[in-house]
């Protein structure tokens, strides 16, 4: 009798084998067989499982869980990346509470499984969102957009899709980045490699070490792409050192894949944040676009996003949504159907979508507002250094460039938390907690920690 073997044990191996060499480089085997276990180092205490050793928490969530153990009255959480009122508190827009009540009021609504693609409407009304309502992509047919478990599932996706389909498995990202990325990517099957973005003496971009590290990659390479206010350091290149960035690319034939998790909060503008994305569509080239709702709906925990892949032609795009089908079946079969109607309602309405972008440029605003207080804080302070990349940076997080000792200072006598790459979220900041940063950034800076 023939048997088949559905089992990817190979493929598995390979992928845990790659990610285990980028999250442990340059560390000793000692470390590397203490946090990953062998699992046939033996089975004691009744379990299978009981050669497990507890596994570290995760660098940025983490911070979240140490900030919530501090009984400290002063604690300061600027690690996550999630908006906050000047109250400190958790922010639902009034819009999604708008929408989400008319969803209940509508009692023909039922909770059948969406499509392998999701919500056809979400679908249709993100790509325009992202691409823009005169797109010739969407005009012509020629793009395809699934929903995805927010911006992480879009990027996850994708990055399935482009390891067994596309001819080069080697993706370039920015060094640094968020940190899930090479984690994603790596686990999607693909090769992660670093280019040059972020010049630590500048606290701006190395926009010529950028485009000497995509001039060197392979034809063809896969290139990942901050849509806008990148993350972790704030640091955009400008719509001209786009326009470079777009003719190397295309000289080159490199795949755009663009993260856009914070479409209109960045600028406050959805268009304006829009704009490196339209600009490699209106080319006629391909590329791929993954889109979060987490950061301006303020839907974190609906899992709302969107991957659009955009091709040649009408028919290329109808064989890739049928391949992406392929890819979403086994993952997770269809995506939620809740959070995706609430994003339907809000961008079909114009009243609605009018009240939101209203809402998104408040927040916007607010985080620029903190940006010029934290500055102008530390300046009245005199505290040593030139602080001026708080206000050039842009978007949800400021790269401070405090190193991981001057971190744990901050943490221990000041309790305010972070990220050990001195990353803070402006979103976590008020006109009240301002000052209790500004002090620590100083103390920290003049104490030569």
């Amino acid at each position: 009798m023939k048997t088949t073997d559905f089992s990817s044990s190979s493929s598995s191996d390979r992928r845990i084998g790659a990610l285990l060499r980028h999250l442990t480089a340059g560390s000793d085997s000692d470390h590397l067989s203490s946090v990953y276990a062998s699992p046939t180092s033996g089975v004691t205490g009744g379990s299978v499982f009981a050669h497990l050793v507890q596994a570290p928490e995760d660098p940025i969530l983490g911070v979240t869980v140490a900030y919530n153990k501090d009984p400290s009255p002063v604690k300061l959480n600027l690690g996550v990346g999630a908006y906050r009122t000047e109250e400190g508190k958790p922010l639902v827009l009034n819009v999604v509470r708008k929408a989400e009540q008319q969803l209940i009021n509508d009692r023909t609504r039922i909770k059948e499984y969406l499509p392998i693609v999701g919500l056809v409407e979400f679908n249709k009304l993100s790509a325009k969102l992202i691409l823009g309502a005169d797109s010739p992509a969407i005009r012509e047919n020629r793009i395809t957009t699934v929903e995805c478990l927010s911006g992480t599932g879009s990027l996850r996706v994708g990055g399935e899709f482009l390891a067994k389909h596309y001819h080069q498995k080697t993706i370039y990202i920015t060094q640094p980045t968020w940190g899930n990325h090479p984690k994603i990517f790596t686990l999607a099957g693909l090769t992660v490699k670093t280019y040059r973005y972020y010049d630590p003496a500048t606290r701006g971009l190395n926009f010529q070490g950028l485009l000497e590290d995509l001039g060197a990659a392979p034809a063809g390479s896969i290139v990942l792409l901050h849509a806008c206010a990148h993350n972790p350091t704030g640091v955009d290149p400008t719509i001209q050192q786009w326009e470079q960035i777009r003719q190397l690319m295309r000289s080159k034939g490199l795949m755009p894949f663009f993260d856009s998790a914070y479409q209109g909060f960045a600028s406050g503008s959805l268009d304006t944040d829009a704009k490196p994305i339209r600009m490699f569509v209106a080319d006629g080239g391909e590329c791929l676009v993954a889109q979060s709702y987490a950061k301006n709906m303020g839907l974190y925990g609906e899992r709302v996003g969107a991957l659009s892949i955009v091709c040649k032609s009408a028919d290329v795009a109808g064989r890739v949504e049928s391949q992406l089908k392929l890819v979403i079946r086994p993952m997770y079969s269809s995506p939620p159907i809740h959070g995706a109607s609430i994003v339907a309602v809000i961008l079909r309405d114009k009243n609605l979508f009018n009240e939101w972008t209203l809402e998104l440029k408040a927040m916007a605003d607010r985080i620029i507002s903190m940006r010029k207080q934290l500055f102008e804080a530390l300046r009245t302070r005199g505290t040593p250094g030139d602080w001026s990349h708080i206000i050039k940076q842009i978007g949800m997080f400021t790269f401070t460039g405090l190193n991981p000792a001057q971190v744990s200072f901050m943490t221990k006598e000041y309790h305010i938390y972070m990220t050990s790459d001195g990353r803070i979220s402006m979103a976590g900041l008020s006109s009240k907690t301002v000052p209790h940063l500004a002090d620590a950034i100083h103390a920290v800076v003049t104490k030569a920690v």
